[in-house]
């Protein structure tokens, strides 16, 4: 993909509320075109298009992945169809954008990475946190010793709801649960700090549609580090990320999975505080870095690689395994298979 135009062309696959976000954000950005979107029927796609003033509207996900004019293809449906969507764009030579969580679970992940490659085309999960400027100077911070050795991870991501039984949050058919929604973050944080744990302990309270409404994980580590984990769909919290070492602590603007800046605590010392503004809704850095890839050519983004989101999904599986959920249509070894 190296030596593209100047502007890189946009697709829009699905119509909801975060893909009228993330189209918002498009616009912002002068060297994005959003030329197509496309929905289930012709009507939700003409009802966006008009929004937005997209000239080229489909009723089908595969009529928009079939669109010429477009380059990258940014996948907003429910997470239960990241997979199927993703995979049709790829197939046909469109490289992709997938938001979060990248997939159900570890095998569909593994799959579409491989699609990728093999399709030669690029692919990234749209985790916009790692792409957030006060992420990344909170990584750098952690880099360059300003707390020592990380010791501890505490993070939590809860609504207080309430969700009723058929919303997306707590329905199993669309991937819903807090853990899918919320919990991906605060463990990508702590896999951002700390990597892979050598131990995961999970606790969950399900719904009794069989989602989890909260969740609490412990992740250890060799080195004796450990990160305290929750996420929920039926109490507040105050959506937090502290990260703890021997010379201090680093604590992230809530919310933290959008942060606008951040704190250093040193023993001793007065706080530093940066101030890391993001841009427009938050979601544009992660548009801005996928087209960046795109020009250099590259399959993956070093800011959100593929290895980064299957550890993550693997993780996600292992937690699963624990507290018992399983989405309808996953095979007992769905979750967690890497062959």
């Amino acid at each position: 993909m190296s030596g593209m135009a100047e502007t890189i062309r946009w697709g829009i696959l699905a119509t909801g509320g975060i893909a009228a976000t993330f189209t918002t954000d498009l616009l912002t950005l002068p060297d994005a075109e959003v030329v197509a979107v496309g929905s289930r029927t012709e009507a939700a796609a003409a009802a966006f298009a008009d929004r937005f003033g997209i000239r080229n509207r489909h009723g089908s996900w595969r009529a928009l992945a079939e669109d010429p004019e477009v380059d990258i293809v940014y996948v907003a449906t429910t997470h239960n169809a990241h997979y199927d969507a993703t995979a049709l764009c790829l197939d046909a030579g469109k490289a992709v954008l997938c938001e979060k969580p990248f997939t159900l679970n570890l095998r569909q992940t593994l799959e579409l990475q491989d699609k990728a490659r093999r399709r030669d085309v690029f692919l990234m999960e749209a985790m916009w946190m790692r792409c957030n400027p006060a992420f990344l100077k909170m990584q750098e911070l952690v880099r360059d010793g300003a707390i020592g050795e990380v010791q501890t991870v505490h993070c939590d991501f809860h609504l207080a709801g309430p969700f009723t039984a058929d919303h997306r949050l707590r329905d199993p058919h669309l991937g819903g649960g807090a853990l899918l929604d919320l919990g991906v973050y605060p463990i990508t944080v702590a896999h951002a700090v700390l990597g892979v744990p050598q131990a995961v302990k999970a606790w969950a309270k399900l719904n009794p549609e069989g989602s989890d409404a909260t969740t609490g994980m412990i992740f250890g580590y060799d080195s004796g580090a450990m990160a305290a984990l929750t996420c929920g769909i039926s109490a507040d919290s105050p959506v937090s990320a502290v990260i703890s070492g021997p010379g201090g602590r680093i604590v992230m603007n809530a919310p933290f999975f959008i942060p606008n800046g951040l704190v250093l605590h040193r023993t001793g010392q007065a706080p530093q505080r940066w101030d890391v503004p993001f841009t427009g809704n938050g979601m544009n850095h992660e548009a801005v870095e996928a087209m960046r890839c795109m020009r250099l050519g590259a399959l993956e983004s070093p800011l959100v690689s593929w290895q980064a989101t299957a550890e993550v999904m693997a993780l996600l599986d292992g937690v699963r395994e624990q507290i018992g959920v399983r989405y309808p249509g996953e095979s007992p070894a769905a979750s967690g298979e890497a062959s």
